[in-house]
């Protein structure tokens, strides 16, 4: 099976969300969020990340995760990793118990294309301290890819995490997980890279890149958000409308898309040093914004 029907077939499945210029959208993908171990790459932008899931919650923003939200390769059960990040998942929590909260499915928690498989292990918790069970994420689906599409202009925007234009991490990818769990997960302790990752190797990137432009194009140009590569990418209204929100992994930031007043924009979170020397959380703008409505 071939990029381009891989592609083809999340398109002609994915739920379709409607949205308005009133609507607020954030998306990010591939937090990788680990179980806070050596290993654990999320663990360094935690605060970060935190810091502005609360800001886009307080102001009214629906969250979209496009991928590879959990490190499920590297780490065997998603208890490990609520532990380690509880206060990311009950902050999430509250995104959902307002029907705010829209997931998508990467390679590295591909596990949760499998209904019973979220119902078993995001539906519920233990509690510790009072011994008992408590309610997570009820009711929860988790998507291959999702459609948004405005109520009055008919213009569509395509969600997917990207992997589908990777044949080893989409038809493979239970042979990836398996390398990355006995081989690579050790070596990246040590700070090697795994050579398999779109994200560690530019030419498998490029190519991931190319055969989604190309998939963009035999579909009119249908403006696409996706991941996985990890590489922000912003098109100009005239250009191949594929955009990549980056990842929540890079060195000391995070990166994202937001969708606010019907236009879009690629912004970073970081920490910079004020004056006085003391520490705060930022948002910058890396490109944009610009109108939705110069792509179609």
């Amino acid at each position: 099976m071939s990029s381009n029907t891989r592609l083809s077939r999340a398109y002609k499945n994915a739920q379709t969300l409607l949205f308005d210029d009133s609507s607020k959208f954030i998306f990010f993908s591939d937090c990788h969020r680990g179980d806070n171990s050596f290993a654990d790459d999320f663990a360094n932008n935690r605060n970060v990340y935190f810091h502005a899931i609360r800001h886009y919650y307080k102001e009214g923003f629906q969250y979209c995760e496009l991928g590879d939200g959990d490190e499920l390769w590297e780490n065997l059960h998603f208890e490990d990793i609520f532990e380690a990040h509880k206060n990311v998942y009950q902050q999430l929590r509250e995104y959902h118990l307002q029907n705010r909260l829209h997931m998508i499915w990467g390679n590295h928690d591909m596990v949760y294309k499998d209904p019973s498989y979220v119902k078993n292990h995001l539906g519920s918790y233990f509690e510790p301290i009072d011994e008992s069970k408590k309610e997570l994420f009820k009711d929860i689906t988790y998507h291959e890819a999702l459609i948004l599409k405005h109520r009055h202009s008919g213009q569509q925007i395509f969600l997917v995490h990207g992997h589908q234009a990777d044949w080893w991490n989409y038809t493979f990818w239970r042979w990836a997980r398996f390398l990355v769990r006995v081989l690579w997960k050790p070596l990246q302790v040590w700070g090697i890279a795994d050579p398999t990752s779109p994200a560690k190797n530019y030419k498998e990137l490029i190519k991931v890149e190319r055969r989604i432009k190309k998939w963009i194009l035999n579909n009119n140009k249908l403006l696409t958000i996706a991941g996985h590569t990890h590489r922000p990418r912003f098109a100009s209204p005239g250009e191949i409308p594929f955009f990549n929100d980056g990842s929540c992994v890079h060195p000391r930031s995070i990166t994202g898309i937001e969708i606010t007043n019907g236009a879009i924009v690629l912004i970073k979170w970081h920490i910079a040093t004020k004056e006085d020397g003391t520490l705060q959380v930022v948002r910058v703008v890396l490109e944009g914004p610009k109108d939705l409505k110069d792509y179609i």
